[in-house]
């Protein structure tokens, strides 16, 4: 039988906890220190491309544009797509909110009469 282990709690150190229990403030900046590190390992790549006897600048440029800035650019895109959807989840809500339609959690609008039921 194993011991409880429900009374631990948020105790134990942070240093030895897995990325995705780490708030997401600092899982993004994570991303953007990886980002950097590739950037600046491209960087060092297209010098050598340049600076290389048979290399030329074409080359480094095409080289830093094809494995640094074209990569990293594709990854920050798709990491800011959680907080894109949530933006635009909070418009659409806010917009909701304000045209004032049944359902949408609004106050009615102002000038709402009841329909009244004519006899024949």
């Amino acid at each position: 039988m194993s011991p409880d282990c429900s009374s631990l709690g948020p105790q134990y150190p942070t240093n030895n906890v897995a990325l995705q229990h780490i708030d997401s403030g600092s899982r993004r900046s994570t991303v953007f220190i990886v980002a950097i590190g590739w950037l600046y390992v491209a960087l060092m790549m297209a010098v050598a491309e340049a600076d290389h006897s048979r290399g030329s600048v074409l080359g480094a440029i095409i080289t830093f544009v094809l494995y640094g800035v074209g990569p990293v650019a594709l990854l920050i895109y798709l990491m800011g797509r959680p907080a894109r959807r949530a933006a635009r989840q909070a418009r659409e809500a806010a917009a909701r909110a304000a045209s004032g339609e049944p359902g949408s959690g609004g106050r009615a609008p102002a000038d709402a009469v009841p329909p009244v039921r004519e006899e024949p």
